[in-house]
């Protein structure tokens, strides 16, 4: 008897949820598109998940923090989560996707076949293990999040594995000839400090390690920025073939390097600390690249990406691991300081000869050297909401993902910078109604207009000047107009402190990362960023005269958007409190339609 096979029918299916897959999708569900999330895994989050455990790094440099779905992610999870527990992130990363109902979540399903036709995806079939079942997902438009680009040999695509020529592109990199060797994979290790001596014994099939094989990546437990990255095998071979041996290896290796500390009698103290996690499942770095109509190369990262149609941006260093791994005889990785922020383009976001094929996350179109910086979780956040929103579009306005380049570029990076995601070097257009309305204050008119200049955060790219508005608890903001208008939403834009400096943890990597690696007797707890407004209420006058729309005590979000589903000729916004409760508030816009 054959097994069971079961059809669903789409707009959009996403293929990977990893953070850029499960943000395609529930940004592609947001904006009205039914979405098929395809995840192989139980759980989601991909490298951010509890099965691989490494923390979500992003830009560097003053303010650039991500936002969007990555920040309504980071304060829930501030809120929920203020100790880092793993089975309390792993469900925050499940209900944000669950909550969606434009979103069918397929766990433990793997993709493993494509129908065409032509140059287009008809459906894709994956095998849920769990339910020993088949799924056939028929859409309009697909997306590869996977991360090993498995719709690259199932569909024709066009994709590239290796290291480039320095000729080929003029990168400043010393790879002479072109060849096949990426970034290895890791299997993570953590550690927890206890009160109390443990011993470890090793299994008899450990690696065994000596003070040389150390020399250039020793162990450092008193360092919360360790997290045992460099752990690293397997660019020297095929990180998608031999990723069976190659995890073999790694666990062999991390096992070593746990029995090394432990008990050669060179780490002062290490009889406090246990092995408290050790991943089986490996973290990739690199491994298929797709083509998009548009290779994003090192050098235009560098020049500060500049793109007309910049939809995401990045800031990680160019960061280039040594295809040996741990056993290369020198330093593991390359750095190479890259211009935070930097603009990454839509048009490396699509493929070139598939028609309705997107993909985001560390396979997008980019050069080796430039994937050594764009391949971060936080950047890959980022790829995948402007995926998501772009297909939303494609949906609506029938058109392919080169047709909303060429036809709704424009409504793209709005909808994105509308949804909290900064673009750098670009300032939002503000509605007509938010132009023509009056804007007034009951408190300070310094600086009142900075809520409709269209910046939602300081940040270099605007320049030296502060962009948002300070006022004292209790303040009313409003927009009138001497006719009715018809805004149909309200949009505020709080401080969320993207430096986390009100966070009171004087470790920046324990105050920077929503998650943690090795477990401190004395770790601090995070809380929510004392500058995001924990309470406030909007308020509309309507033809039968005031109307409260929302009055919120426990605001977890950055962004909010309240409907407005009739005319009005006033909107106002009162300011009631923090969640510092400091004397004065800080809020970026304040505007409609």
């Amino acid at each position: 008897m054959a097994l069971p096979r079961i059809h669903h029918d789409t707009d959009f299916c996403v293929v990977g949820g990893g953070i850029a897959g499960m943000f395609a999708a529930i940004s592609a569900a947001r904006h009205g598109a039914k979405v098929v999330l395809m995840h192989e895994r139980p759980v989601l989050g991909g490298n951010a998940s509890s099965e691989v455990r490494m923390w979500i790094c992003g830009a560097a440099g003053v303010n650039n923090r991500e936002t969007g779905l990555l920040e309504e992610l980071n304060l829930r999870s501030a809120w929920r989560n203020p100790d880092k527990l793993y089975p309390v992130w792993d469900t925050l990363l499940y209900e944000m996707v669950t909550n969606e109902p434009n979103i069918e979540l397929l766990l433990n399903c793997s993709c493993m076949d494509a129908e065409m036709d032509g140059s287009r995806i008809v459906s894709v079939t994956g095998w849920q293990m769990t339910t020993q079942t088949f799924h056939t997902v028929r859409a309009r438009l697909f997306a590869d999040c996977s991360g090993d680009s498995i719709l690259a040999p199932l569909t024709g695509a066009d994709y590239r594995v290796g290291r480039e020529a320095a000729s080929e592109f003029g990168e400043h990199v010393s790879t002479e000839v072109e060849d096949r060797r990426t970034m290895g994979n890791s299997c993570l290790i953590q550690a927890r400090r206890t009160d109390t001596p443990s011993t470890y014994v090793a299994p008899e099939w450990a690696t065994k390690l000596s003070p040389e094989a150390l020399e250039f990546r020793r162990p450092n437990l008193d360092n919360p920025g360790e997290n045992f990255w460099y752990l690293e095998l397997g660019g020297d071979r095929d990180t998608i073939g031999d990723a069976e041996k190659i995890r073999d290896e790694l666990i062999a290796l991390a096992c070593g390097i746990w029995n090394y500390i432990k008990n050669s009698s060179e780490f002062p103290g290490a009889e406090y600390w246990q092995l408290d996690f050790l991943g089986f499942l490996p973290g990739k770095r690199e491994s298929r690249r797709m083509m998009g109509d548009y290779i994003l190369t090192q050098n235009d990262i560098l020049a500060g990406g500049r793109f007309e149609d910049t939809v995401a941006f990045g800031g990680w260093s160019l960061d280039d691991h040594h295809p040996g791994g741990f056993y290369h005889k020198g330093y593991p990785n390359t750095w190479g300081t890259t211009p935070a922020p930097y603009g990454i383009p839509y048009r490396s976001l699509y493929s070139r000869n598939i028609g309705n094929l997107f993909f985001a996350g560390r396979n997008i179109s980019a050069t080796h050297a430039a994937l050594s910086s764009t391949r971060v979780m936080a950047t890959c956040g980022l790829l995948g909401q402007a995926v998501g929103t772009a297909a939303a579009i494609a949906v609506r306005c029938d058109v392919s993902p080169r047709g909303v380049y060429e036809r709704h570029l424009s409504e793209l990076r709005e909808t994105l910078m509308f949804d909290d995601c900064f673009l750098p070097f670009t300032r939002r257009t503000m509605s007509a109604q938010t132009g023509s309305g009056t804007l007034a204050s009951d408190g300070e008119q310094a600086l009142l207009e900075n809520l409709r200049n269209g910046a939602d955060r300081c940040n270099w790219t605007y320049g030296d000047g502060e962009q948002g508005y300070f006022c004292a608890p209790g303040t009313t903001l409003s927009y009138t107009w001497d006719e009715p208008v018809s805004p149909g939403r309200i949009r505020l834009l709080f401080d969320s402190d993207l430096e986390r400096e009100t966070l009171g943890i004087e470790n920046w990597v324990e105050r920077i990362h929503s998650m943690r690696s090795n477990v401190y007797k004395d770790a601090p707890r995070l809380c929510v960023p004392k500058t995001l407004v924990k309470s406030y209420s909007v308020e509309v006058r309507t033809a039968g005269g005031w109307k409260t729309l929302a009055d919120e005590s426990l605001n977890l979000r950055r962004l909010a958007v309240i409907p407005v589903d009739e005319p009005v000729t006033a909107v106002r916004v009162q300011l009631r409190e923090d969640w510092g409760a400091r004397p004065t508030l800080h809020l970026f816009s304040f505007d409609v339609g």
